[in-house]
């Protein structure tokens, strides 16, 4: 795709004037990198970060018939959802794969605020344009998405508004915000605490800017957004995951709630029960890569005798532990942890270890139970 042919957030001019290289992704025209990706990916987990998200999807579906025409494609118990709530699905097809990943939730009393994958949103919208049914209805939102991520994003999110501090992780809540209208939830795509927040596009700019005057906040590229996502052990769709890929072979069955994988109500629910039972064909395992150079997208992963057995999906070096690591397929007897495996970069073999992820250790903020 050509720089004439790529699409534009509503703040591109901003990122340009911060001299950000930038990249075509899903489509866009995006900052890959500032100052470097190392030193934005250990700023973040140092102080606070700020993402332009923009391109990624955002609508509402509402109606009476909102909930369960929703529920028809994801296997998660949204019926039972509080308001200022929200939680990860998946959107399946019939066969169980996953067309999309997705965060949904009940910022207010008007129906699902829905967040999608920028290369997929149009497909997502397409398909649910085409299946919900009833009175459900969709609306595309054309707003701008900011996050702010890392150990110091919510000292600086109180300062601008103070109940934000009172927020826990996967609350979401919809208010007024440097003086506009902004859905906001604690959540994001690092592992680390911090918040995702959705602006009038025509505010964007202004907004990111305030943010950016605290000088615990730096910008920070869709690069250390990859390596701070893949240290956390967190799927990126149309890699790790795909529509071929069921939540059990991706290891995603927190996604599937008790009382829908007891309905089996939902797309694809034969295949997934059945994984769930039998166990699925191969398996998403994180890796330690103890020797030579990174295994990237796309290298073979071997078993102690050297038969391919699978593929790396997502890997390089995480500046956090010094170390390269790598998530990829392989058959479930493969994949225990401690499994000494090999992968082959470049044609040559390196050993390697299925390890527990997350590699480096979620910071989520979660509420203290009364």
């Amino acid at each position: 795709m050509t720089d004439q042919t790529l699409k534009t957030t509503p703040l591109n001019a901003a990122h340009r004037a911060l001299g950000a290289r930038m990249v075509g992704f899903g489509g866009y025209d995006m900052p890959v990198q500032y100052e470097g990706v190392l030193a934005e990916h250990r700023w973040t987990r140092e102080h606070a970060g700020l993402f332009d998200v923009s391109h990624m999807g955002q609508c509402k579906i509402t109606g009476e018939d909102a909930t369960a025409q929703f529920e028809r494609f994801v296997p998660g118990d949204y019926a039972i959802l509080k308001a200022g709530k929200q939680k990860y699905s998946l959107l399946l097809n019939k066969d169980g794969g996953v067309i999309d990943d997705l965060m949904a939730g009940r910022p207010d009393h008007d129906g699902m605020f829905v967040v999608v994958n920028a290369g997929n949103k149009d497909e997502d919208f397409a398909f649910w344009e085409a299946n919900l049914e009833g009175d459900a209805k969709l609306t595309v939102l054309d707003r701008a998405l900011i996050a702010i991520q890392g150990p110091e994003a919510a000292e600086v999110m109180a300062a601008h508004e103070p109940i934000l501090a009172e927020m826990g992780f996967m609350e979401c809540a919809r208010l007024m915000l440097f003086g506009a209208d902004c859905y906001v939830s604690r959540s994001g795509y690092t592992g680390e605490d911090g918040y995702e927040i959705s602006v009038p596009a025509d505010q964007a700019e202004r907004i990111w800017n305030t943010i950016l005057e605290d000088a615990r906040v730096k910008p920070i590229g869709l690069g250390a957004r990859d390596s701070l996502r893949l240290e956390a052990g967190l799927p990126l769709h149309g890699h790790d995951i795909d529509p071929t890929t069921s939540p059990v072979e991706g290891a995603l069955t927190f996604a599937l709630s008790k009382s829908r994988k007891e309905r089996a109500d939902f797309a694809g629910a034969d295949r997934i029960l059945k994984e769930l039972s039998d166990g699925p064909a191969r398996a998403r395992v994180g890796l330690i890569v103890k020797e030579g150079a990174p295994a990237r997208e796309g290298a073979e992963i071997a078993d102690a005798d050297g038969a391919v057995i699978g593929k790396v999906t997502s890997g390089g070096p995480s500046p956090t532990l010094g170390k390269n690591i790598a998530m990829g397929y392989v058959p479930p007897a493969h994949a225990a942890l401690g499994t000494a495996l090999k992968v082959i970069v470049r044609g040559k073999t390196a050993a390697a270890e299925v390890v527990a992820m997350p590699f480096v250790a979620q910071r989520y903020y979660r509420k203290p139970k009364a």
